[in-house]
């Protein structure tokens, strides 16, 4: 078959920039370095003899493109490819890059797993302390960064955080949004509680994922002023898709860990 389909109109791109502008980010020179890392498990197409293929993707997209892709019309874009022939496996990696590099106008990278070369990935959780186990009073389930504080103590410390407890919602679909987040720092002590607080009150919140963890990490490091300060988010699949941003400061290496809930 030719190269070319017409697969990609069913991709809806959303610039990045407006929301950027909207939590007042410096567009051209963002505080962070990071990637939106996309597991793709419900990916098909048919070899050319017919036979259905089947594989488990990872696609990066670098948060210097241009555009995010909205969730939605990722799946019915990659629902597309069920019917369709391609000549070998690098013809439909190829059409992937192809459509998706020109959705988001930036780098990207695709790779495709076969079910044999993950069977043996375990569950797995983040390394640090879990915020989650507190004896708190939740008032608000609206979005309040007011809600960030630091201890007392002026001390520096180096800090791995994390909560089970993140939900927001699609902005497209009104859908729940559901996450576990991550957060490593360096600064004087965030107090827990404000911080469980404040991430609870993305409960009510209408933003997509990747927004949602620039806006976290954009309050954090605006009110709490670490010394370096990453985040990383990792959601659970909707339509078999989840996507699992990552922002930092510093030199960061997010571990591709599969949670519990994905």
């Amino acid at each position: 078959m030719s190269f070319k389909t017409n697969n990609f109109n069913f991709l809806k791109a959303i610039p990045r920039k407006q929301h950027r502008k909207k939590i007042k980010l410096n567009y051209i020179d963002l505080p962070f370095v990071g990637k939106d890392i996309w597991t793709l498990y419900e990916l098909s197409w048919l070899n050319k003899n017919g036979l259905p293929k089947i594989a488990i993707a990872k696609i990066e997209i670098d948060i210097n493109s241009t555009n995010i892709i909205e969730s939605k019309s990722f799946k019915i874009y990659i629902n597309s490819f069920n019917q369709i022939k391609f000549n070998s496996d690098a013809d439909f990696i190829k059409i992937l890059i192809d459509d998706i590099t020109r959705c988001v106008c930036g780098k990207i990278s695709v790779k495709l797993f076969t079910l044999d070369e993950i069977k043996n990935q375990k569950i797995a959780d983040f390394h640090g302390i879990c915020i989650d186990n507190q004896n708190i009073k939740i008032e608000s389930y609206k979005y309040e960064p007011s809600l960030l504080m630091i201890n007392s103590e002026r001390k520096i410390i180096k800090e791995d955080l994390y909560t089970h407890l993140f939900k927001s919602n699609c902005p497209a679909t009104q859908q729940p949004d559901w996450a576990s987040i991550y957060i490593k720092y360096t600064g004087l002590p965030i107090n827990h509680d404000s911080l469980l607080r404040y991430l609870i009150s993305f409960r009510s919140h209408n933003e997509f994922h990747e927004e949602c963890i620039e806006r976290i990490f954009n309050d954090i490091n605006n009110i709490c002023k670490p010394k370096k300060l990453s985040l990383y988010a990792r959601y659970t699949r909707r339509g078999g898709i989840d996507i699992n941003p990552w922002r930092s400061n510093n030199i960061f290496s997010p571990s591709l860990i599969r949670l519990a809930r994905q």
